[in-house]
């Protein structure tokens, strides 16, 4: 019998049984701008459905359940045999099994398929971030793989598949397959072009055997890999099947599973090769030219991953706020909360419409567009990513003590918030990047320069940002002891215009005030005197209309 003391009062109800995708207006919103109208219909449906997925208790309890059960290594079975095998969690692969349903691996031969994807993977990732990991590696791996048309053939239908199947078998026996990638080594990290790992050419075509290690392989439960070696003519890139054709294991050694801050239903490894057969994808020498568009397509899913886990802790806080009642009201009624709900939810709105412009301009695939890409992405990657952690803290704090258990999911949110800006190259990485576009293509500068141009003139704070950032790209001289600041410049000129074009006037005006006119404090809940934060504030509040 519960005690007399233990009348429980001014509790939260879960966030739980909501559309995920039609309580998201900045996202909803830009589905609707950048899908024509033939395919918004069908866009709409099946971002519906996966929304209210999303929001599920039994979505939820998968993903609770994927973190409590992280995965194990069997290197051995019970006679001593290599295996080399990984095993899951079943919700784990109810995860997988959903996403992959939902089409979040097919984005290329599909109308508006970056569009449609970009808003399923921040939508479904919202359940649970880390299956996201082998979704975007195999929605990436297509571009590299483009550069051998038998290649392509060979595996795009299997990767692009609507169907997953769990198991290490042959890729022909298959309806569907993921892949992971392996490209830093020990020694070696981000710099790549230090790799030692070794590729032997043999008799056959563009057949290799690999000898060496990788110190950072993600998903190694997945059908194949794309990794860099030195091959005879230089750093190349490489397919490496888990299972070969005959049905025999490749050799490819898991030595151990990371033991990650966040992540935890993930599994990233290390593997040595010795004499691991792989298919050359490209040419001799051009590896990492081969292998870069599926690393900015992994870094777009960084910017997305990134928006998704501040919409959901934004969401969280908003709805706390609504329920819970101190000092005689609710919270979400004090001018105090709801300057920091206000300027956490301009952050998160801000990283979702530039997360779907970039994966609209995937889709137009212009030359402008791939000019703009070329900066814009690594730019976008730089400042969404790092945010990404002081909002979710700042979304945490908004809960008091019941943020920091487990039982809110909080802490696991603030875990993973971290491992976007490293995956795919960390601040430094993406700075620098930034910075040979502009010294090596001028026309991803003017690409650039026209997109954030479009909203000149409908606010003086935006106009001001962008003279600023003009007087600050004419002189690149001694510019890499400065990178930081420029990029994160340019991704708030790029916010700031795309928010000014898009969004309500109150979100843009308090974007601009703060971000762009210097009228802001150092931390969250310092926005002006005078914005309409309550709008703001109810914008964001995750309960569909």
């Amino acid at each position: 019998m519960a005690a007399t003391t233990h009348t429980v009062t001014n509790q939260v109800p879960p966030l739980v049984g909501y559309d995920v995708f039609a309580a998201d207006r900045a996202l909803s919103e830009a589905v609707e701008r950048h899908i024509e109208p033939g395919v918004l219909p069908v866009a709409r449906e099946e971002l519906g459905a996966l929304g209210r997925s999303a929001g599920s208790a039994q979505a939820q309890e998968w993903g609770a359940q994927a973190n409590e059960h992280p995965p194990v290594l069997r290197t051995h079975d019970r006679y001593g045999n290599r295996i080399d095998e990984v095993e899951f969690h079943p919700a784990w692969h109810r995860l997988l099994g959903h996403a992959v349903a939902a089409g979040l691996t097919d984005a290329w031969g599909r109308p508006a398929g970056h569009v449609r994807r970009a808003a399923g993977f921040l939508v479904w990732t919202q359940a649970e971030a880390g299956h996201g990991c082998p979704l975007s590696m195999t929605h990436a791996a297509v571009p590299a793989l483009r550069t051998d048309p038998v290649l392509a053939a060979e595996w795009e239908p299997r990767l692009t598949s609507y169907v997953y199947e769990e198991g290490l078998r042959p890729a022909s026996e298959k309806a569907g397959v993921l892949f992971g990638m392996g490209m830093t080594e020990k020694q070696g990290g981000t710099d790549v072009r230090s790799n030692t790992t070794r590729a032997e050419p043999i008799a056959g075509d563009g057949e290799y055997l690999l000898t060496g290690h990788k110190w950072f392989c993600s998903a190694p439960m997945s059908d194949g890999f794309l990794v860099l070696a030195q091959a005879p003519g230089g750093l190349s890139c490489f397919l490496v099947p888990r299972v070969l054709p005959d049905g025999s294991r490749n050799a490819f050694a898991i030595q151990r599973l990371k033991d990650k801050l966040g992540n935890k239903s993930n599994a990233s490894s290390e593997v040595e090769f010795d004499g691991t057969w792989a298919r050359r994808v490209g040419e001799e020498g051009r590896g990492v030219r081969t292998i870069i568009e599926m690393v900015a397509a992994t870094r777009l899913d960084c910017v997305v991953g990134s928006a998704a886990l501040m919409r959901q802790a934004v969401a969280q806080a908003i709805h706390h706020a609504t329920y819970r009642s101190a000092f005689g009201g609710l919270l979400i009624e004090k001018p105090l909360m709801r300057n920091v709900l206000a300027d956490l939810a301009l952050e998160s709105e801000a990283a979702t419409v530039l997360a779907m412009r970039l994966a609209a301009a995937y889709d137009t695939d212009s030359e402008e567009e791939r000019a703009f890409l070329r900066i814009a992405v690594p730019a976008a990657k730089y400042w969404v990513t790092k945010r990404c952690t002081p909002v979710v803290g700042e979304a945490l704090e908004c809960l008091g003590g019941n943020g920091y258990v487990e039982e809110s999911g909080m802490p696991r949110l603030l875990r993973e918030a971290p491992l976007n800006s490293i995956w795919e190259g960390s601040g430094n990485v993406q700075a620098l990047d930034v910075l040979r576009a502009l010294q090596r293509e001028p026309q991803a500068l003017d690409a650039f320069l026209r997109e954030v141009g479009k909203a000149r003139g409908a606010d003086h704070r935006l106009d001001a940002a962008i003279k600023d950032l003009l007087t600050e790209l004419a002189d690149l001289e001694g510019i890499e002891g400065r990178a930081r600041r420029l990029v994160e410049r340019m991704a708030l000129v790029l916010q700031g215009s795309l928010l000014v074009r898009w969004a309500p006037p109150e979100v843009s005006d308090a974007f601009c005030a703060s971000r762009l006119g210097g009228d802001w404090g150092a931390a969250f809940g310092t926005l002006p005197h005078g914005l309409d934060l309550a709008s703001v504030v109810a914008r964001a509040r995750p309960v569909a209309d």
